[in-house]
């Protein structure tokens, strides 16, 4: 408050002075020139006004009886007898050419009393603080300016702090997260207790000789926690901890980066042993001289000065920094050899039972029905990061709200499923051919995904649009499989062009639609990864790959290819023969299947979804449906 009353005076200062000065330059004609005061109530009682030719003209009639000069000779207060009000005493004001001596001399012939009002000089220092108004009000201003915002972050106030660090420090890091509200990434916490406990009981690792990694680098797609894990590292540590991302690191200025790095370890040497927690380093951790014609740039010499204060000539004793990325491959390898990020922490996304201990944390304030089962959404969502989890159950409780339940049932499950992963529900399609073509795309992904032994089984068919696709077809794969046969590959490609050969085999080759460009890439996409990554062509098992996928513009632009222009013919030849061969065998299968087809797209357009066991039974009905294991989990597989 005090800071304000002085601000203000600060202002008003300059203000008052301008109010003041502004009103004698009004009542005494300018700064520098003030009457006495008989002079002007004299001036100020003489309302009308009167011509310097009329007012000769009253002279040589001898209707003036008295004059008052002021101002040197510029005005004059004149009384006179007006012939038109009856020869009434009127004071009339006068503007003057000067103080003539004509004048004088014509006012003496006829005898008029006049007298002349000298007018007294203002003293010296209201003088100078006249001149000084509009300096004086300039300046009060921009110090009123500058104080108010030296307290705003960013301000003109602090144009010199450009090199000082922007990170959020905290004595002890009140985060409200601790290692219980942090689930599905088990070993990496286990890895990240070991820095709580030194920065706790530091004497339980030197006792053996044991050093604290100096730095530790969380790894891992978006979504799978590693921001949530090093909140609760500064939750649990009780140290004092500092927190900012990589892109703060970065101005346009030459020389900020660096500055601000030297500036953060500089604090956090003064408050050790503490956290420093860098998000998303890659920002300012990438590969130096990746660009063409080299890179001596600003973000290159903040990640020098930043490799020099991690592992230096002077070293960071007692200060223990995490970071986090989702790119570890674009970071720079002296970023990444120990001593400096001695420890890499992978966060991936959970397998089920991180999935079930991630809703158990995230269901705690949601109200669930009686009949839905954790484990039962935990086994529906492969795939899913801690972050896809929290915001499923957060579109149930929305959708339930919605609907006017009072508890979270199995149908707003279903419903958040589909909508986190295929996008928000549309408009059903009226019937018509529109909608006749699309179920027999989508019945054509699902039939050949129920008989072909290898491929995951159906889990849900259905025609009502969610996002892009105006139809979808859901498949569950394997939890546990982590290696694919060249069969199931295959398998994949089939089912994959299951929607385009129903098209062809109904509607014939000319009728066929743009809805299986989606379909096709995908077929692409595997088709060429077995013949050049997997060794699974006539090729044999080589790698024909190029060697890295650099995402730095001129790294690999004068390489050469490791590929020849044979080889790259024979690749193309490859993809598509195995393209061509699915597609025959996926043809043949649907064509002997045709009764069945016909059936379930009618069911379809009927009921508009059918889940998996509905599938199966109507296609049982037909022809035996071969034996394959059976999972849970959900995923999308065509539109």
């Amino acid at each position: 408050m005090n800071n304000r009353w002085r601000l203000l005076a600060i202002w008003l200062l300059p203000v008052g002075l301008a109010l003041f000065l502004g009103w004698q330059v009004v009542n005494n004609g300018g700064p520098g020139r003030v009457v006495n005061a008989p002079s002007l109530a004299a001036r100020n009682s003489a309302v009308a006004r009167m011509t310097y030719g009329r007012f000769l003209d009253y002279v040589d009639a001898g209707r003036v009886t008295a004059v008052d000069i002021y101002d040197g000779g510029r005005s004059a207060v004149v009384e006179a007898q007006d012939p038109d009000l009856e020869n009434r005493v009127q004071r009339l004001r006068v503007d003057l050419p000067g103080l003539a001596p004509e004048l004088i001399s014509r006012l003496k012939d006829k005898n008029i009393s006049f007298d002349v009002h000298p007018p007294r000089s203002t003293p010296p220092l209201l003088g100078l603080l006249g001149n000084l108004l509009f300096p004086l009000l300039l300046i009060g201003s921009l110090i009123f300016l500058a104080r108010r915002s030296s307290n705003m972050p960013g301000g003109p106030g602090q144009a010199m702090q450009f090199g000082k660090t922007k990170a959020r420090f905290a004595m002890e890091a009140e985060t409200g997260v601790k290692f219980d509200d942090v689930a599905g990434v088990e070993e990496a916490k286990e890895d990240l207790q070991e820095v709580v406990t030194f920065l706790k009981q530091p004497e339980r690792f030197t006792a053996v000789g044991a050093t604290i990694p100096r730095g530790v680098l969380l790894v891992g797609p978006p979504g799978t926690g590693k921001t949530l894990l090093a909140k609760a590292i500064a939750g649990e540590a009780g140290v004092p901890f500092f927190s900012l991302s990589g892109s703060e690191f970065v101005e346009m200025f030459v020389g900020v980066g660096a500055s601000r790095v030297r500036d953060l370890f500089k604090r956090a040497k003064e408050n050790a042993p503490c956290l420093i927690f860098i998000d998303e380093i890659d920002a300012v951790g990438r590969q130096r001289g990746a660009g063409i014609g080299g890179g001596n740039d600003e973000r290159e010499q903040t990640l020098n000065q930043l490799l020099t204060e991690m592992d230096g000539f002077e070293g960071n004793n007692g200060i223990i920094i995490i970071a986090a990325t989702n790119r570890p491959d674009v970071l720079d390898s002296a970023l990444m050899r120990p001593g400096r990020f001695d420890r890499q922490v992978s966060v991936d996304a959970p397998d089920i039972k991180g999935r079930l201990s991630i809703l158990k944390v995230h269901s705690r304030n949601k109200k669930l029905a009686e009949d839905v089962s954790l484990e039962m959404i935990a086994r529906r969502t492969p795939g899913f990061t801690g972050a896809d989890l929290a915001n499923l159950l957060n579109e149930a409780a929305i959708l339930t709200a919605r609907r006017r339940k009072e508890a979270t049932g199995l149908a707003e499950i279903d419903d958040a499923v589909d909508r986190v992963i295929a996008g928000m529900e549309g408009t059903p399609l009226t019937d018509g051919r529109s909608k006749r073509l699309i179920a027999y795309h989508e019945v054509g992904h699902a039939l050949v995904g129920t008989l072909v032994k290898q491929h995951d089984p159906v889990q849900k068919v259905t025609l009502i649009p969610r996002g892009q696709a105006q139809g979808l077809t859901w498949f569950s794969p394997d939890e546990e499989q982590m290696l694919v046969s060249r069969a199931q590959l295959r398998a994949r490609i089939m089912g994959a062009l299951g929607g385009r050969a129903a098209e062809a085999i109904v509607f014939g080759h000319g009728e066929v639609t743009t809805g299986a460009a989606g379909d096709i890439q995908q077929v692409a996409g595997m088709a060429r990864q077995m013949v050049t990554r997997f060794g699974m062509s006539e090729l044999g098992p080589l790698s024909l790959e190029a060697g890295n996928q650099e995402v730095f513009l001129g790294r690999d632009l004068m390489t050469r290819s490791e590929v020849s222009d044979s080889i790259t013919n024979r690749i193309d030849g490859q993809v598509r023969l195995i393209v061509d061969s699915c597609y025959r065998e996926t043809v043949a299968l649907l064509e002997g299947q045709r009764p069945c087809m016909d059936c379930l797209v009618e069911l379809l357009i009927e009921q508009e979804s059918l889940d998996g066991d509905r599938f199966r039974e109507v296609v049982q009905n037909f022809t035996p449906v071969p034996e394959k294991e059976r999972y849970s989990p959900l995923m999308p597989a065509s539109s």
